[in-house]
């Protein structure tokens, strides 16, 4: 390829952005940049390229402009359930779009779209050469072309018309159309039934005022069958289930046992008192600690599985990891990035068995700053398995509860010494955690409500896992530690992969305060940390903490993975990376082959490829939450669809009031629904617009924000995904007291297997 051909890209760009530059079409260009006839294919492809980036864009006729000359945006399309829609810019310094439901076209969510920008809500065509709207603007945009459909395929229910049409109504309640399907090409193993759940391939849908149609390409069965909602949840996220026979025979090969020649090169830590702590139904034991007093401060070891050691690059192990990017926890299964043979074998610390580990070893002062840090290879044997509960039985005093006989890997009899270091790990550990909140951290935390389920995936209980010490326990020292190894590759210039967490855009905390000030906060500058941190402790165990909260996490920028140890905001951190976890997530195996190459002086790897990693596992990630969030919703839904009819009572918190009625909270179950305002049947209620409450006019009873009330499941609509309650009389009703422990009031934790700060 000649010289000029290379810089195609940049010599267009160059012209565009010259001031003289006029609209051309593919033709126009090619004339413009001397191009002979035999390289316009190349000419169509690079402008196809820099179109899908959103680097110029296409207007009328086909010619080709920068996407400010147009006033267009190019960006992803977050769509809500009412309709509406957000379009998330590309470009740095340029706002979002909102996107009303009739101006979404035929854009689907996540969908990479261009938006051309409407003025005081007229639709048309913006004039040549305005600026794009910067950061502190609102606009509003229309959508005009789709660059690269999120899916080909979606995941709905087979219906059918009476004429004898048939069609799919999509799961994802955030797609208005029902998709009408045609006799395809694809052959299926039984043809489906009404009711059954399937995999529909989209044709190109080019009219929002038609419905979208397709061709079913997979039965997944019916959709009451056991099993099939997550199956279709899977599906929807193209989430893999099985590994590639090249990686299972690849996986088998790997010994069972340490091999002797392996612990001669090694640090010996089998000797030294670590363990382990976890949830009870963990598989996979990644991390393990060590702590003890010195004279004039505090030694920690953080001891991680070193799969490293297993996992090569380039391997068919390796490529799977980094294609999955990280495990996904379901609510009925858990999808490992890798196979069990390591996952849960040779690579988990077991205890009482030798396993491979990579070490950080801190020394703190007494009041908890830390002196230094070193790292090796190292091989230890774990003397306890303990569960997060019987470390907080251990914490408080109190008489653990028998483990069930589920729990794997457990240590039912804990060692004297090990109850004892855990007290002493704790008194380190609060220790860090004060001063973490005095350095600015953020609580961002919320409990987590674990559903549990039956053998036929039926949920038959919920329980709230509260963040209580023994979680804090484990939380400072990984955190510790992933500083400590942030902090060692940044000084010593090795490309790697840091957890980035940008500073808020003022503008997003200036609309979160508005809201805020509505709930009767008195509020400052939230740009200045100490503002937020007096807001979070003020709507601590309130009513609408939860919801100021997620209101609050919206404001700010999304956590990702980055080449540049930009911070971390929510921890108040400078240098932050991930090392803790390399089972369940490919950037820490990454950032443990950059100490490997620290360690050994071996050659840096390319920026440019850890780049690619960081961004391509941004992507996994942020999938693996929307498919773990969306199966422990969906199994809540059902878990009140069961106690519809059967009267049970729950406690709930009115979040809001409407004109249609109350938006309410189960705190103990962290859901939300709505009371209609046809449900409060005692009396005629008058609503309060200026006070947003209803009125009784015979009884003169209040429903308010803030106020709680006893509720029964009126209706569930699994297609929506909406839960209608109706207030339950005193005394009627059977009282459905959550089935979990309640200790004090704490921050959350999220459960092993689940922590992404």
């Amino acid at each position: 390829m000649s010289t000029k051909l290379q810089d195609l890209p940049g010599r267009i760009l160059a012209l565009m952005r010259s001031p003289r530059y006029q609209p051309l079409d593919k033709v126009g260009l090619s004339k413009k940049l001397g191009l002979p006839p035999e390289d316009r294919a190349m000419l169509r492809e690079v402008l196809r390229d820099l179109e899908e980036r959103g680097e110029i864009a296409r207007i009328r006729k086909d010619h080709y402009v920068l996407p400010e000359a147009a006033e267009l945006v190019t960006g992803v399309l977050q769509v809500h359930t009412s309709g509406n829609a957000h379009l998330i810019s590309e470009r740095e310094g340029v706002a979002d779009l909102y996107i009303a439901s009739e101006n979404t076209w035929t854009g689907m969510n996540g969908d990479r779209v261009v938006a051309r920008i409407l003025h005081e809500g007229i639709a048309g065509v913006a004039s040549f050469r305005r600026r794009l709207p910067t950061a502190g603007e609102r606009k509003e945009g229309r959508v005009i072309r789709i660059l690269k459909r999120a899916s080909e395929t979606l995941v709905g229910t087979l219906q059918k018309t009476n004429k004898g049409f048939y069609y799919v109504i999509p799961d994802d309640p955030r797609i208005a159309h029902n998709i009408y399907v045609h006799r395809g090409t694809t052959p299926l193993p039984q043809p489906p039934n009404v009711g059954d759940k399937v995999v529909v391939r989209l044709d190109e849908w080019t009219s929002r005022h038609i419905n979208p149609e397709g061709e079913i390409i997979e039965v997944l069965g019916a959709a009451s069958a056991p099993g099939v909602d997550m199956l279709s949840i899977i599906r929807k996220h193209h989430l893999p289930v099985e590994f590639p026979t090249a990686v299972v025979e690849e996986a088998h090969r790997i010994p069972e046992q340490v091999p002797p020649t392996e612990l001669e090169r090694r640090e010996d830590l089998r000797d030294c008192l670590i363990y382990t702590i976890d949830p009870d139904d963990a598989r996979d034991f990644d991390d393990a600690i060590q702590v003890e007093k010195t004279a004039d401060g505090w030694r920690v070891g953080v001891h991680i599985a070193d799969v490293g050691h297993y996992v090569f690059p380039g391997t068919a192990l390796d490529k799977e990891a980094f294609e999955r990017g990280n495990s996904v926890y379901l609510a009925d299964r858990v999808i490992p990035m890798l196979p069990e043979r390591l996952s849960n074998g040779i690579c988990s610390l077991k205890p009482n068995v030798e396993r491979l580990t990579r070490s950080a070893f801190m020394e703190f002062t007494r009041g908890g700053k830390m002196k230094s840090a070193r790292f090796s290879m190292s091989v230890i044997c774990s003397k306890a398995r303990l569960t997060y509960k019987q470390a907080f039985a251990i914490l408080t005093g109190k008489t653990p509860e028998p483990l069930p006989a589920t729990v794997p890997d457990r240590t039912e009899s804990i060692p004297q010494a090990v109850a004892e270091n855990i007290r002493l790990a704790w008194e380190l550990a609060s220790i860090l955690r004060k001063n973490r909140f005095g350095s600015g951290s953020l609580d961002l935390d919320f409990p987590e409500v674990k559903v549990w389920l039956d053998a036929q995936g039926t949920p038959v209980k919920m329980e709230k896992i509260e963040n209580d010490i023994s979680h804090q326990l484990i939380e400072e020292f990984m955190l510790a530690a992933n500083e400590a190894v942030a902090r060692e590759t940044k000084n010593k210039n090795f490309p790697s992969l840091y957890r980035v967490h940008e500073n808020p855009d003022p503008d997003k905390l200036a609309e979160f305060r508005e809201l805020v000030r509505l709930y009767n906060y008195r509020v400052g500058d939230l740009t200045v940390r100490a503002e937020v941190q007096r807001l979070l402790e003020a709507i601590k165990g309130k009513p609408e903490e939860y919801a100021l909260k997620i209101a609050f996490l919206k404001s700010l920028k999304r956590a990702a993975y980055g080449t540049r140890a930009l911070g971390h905001y929510g921890l108040a951190k400078v240098n932050y990376t991930h090392f803790t976890s390399p089972i369940r997530r490919y950037a820490d195996l990454v950032v443990h082959r950059v100490l490997g190459h620290i360690g050994e002086q071996r050659q840096r790897v390319a920026a440019a490829d850890m780049t690619s990693v960081g961004e391509h596992i941004s992507i996994t990630e942020r999938t693996a939450e929307d498919a773990e969030r969306e199966s422990v919703k969906l199994k809540k839904i059902e878990f009140f669809a069961l106690a519809a009819g059967r009267r049970d009572k729950f406690t709930a918190v009115i979040l809001d009031v409407r004109n249609y009625g109350l938006v309410i909270e189960l705190p103990e179950f962290l859901i939300t629904g709505l009371v209609h305002v046809s449900a409060l049947s005692d009396d005629f209620y008058l609503f309060d617009a200026a006070r947003l409450r209803f009125v009784g006019r015979k009884n003169n009873r209040v429903f308010a924000a803030g106020e709680r009330i006893e509720v029964a499941v009126a209706k569930v609509d699994m297609y929506k995904q909406q839960i209608d309650f109706q207030p339950v009389p005193d005394g009627e009703g059977k009282n459905l007291a959550p089935r979990a422990q309640r200790p004090q009031r704490q921050k959350k934790e999220r459960t092993k297997g689940r922590r992404r700060k």
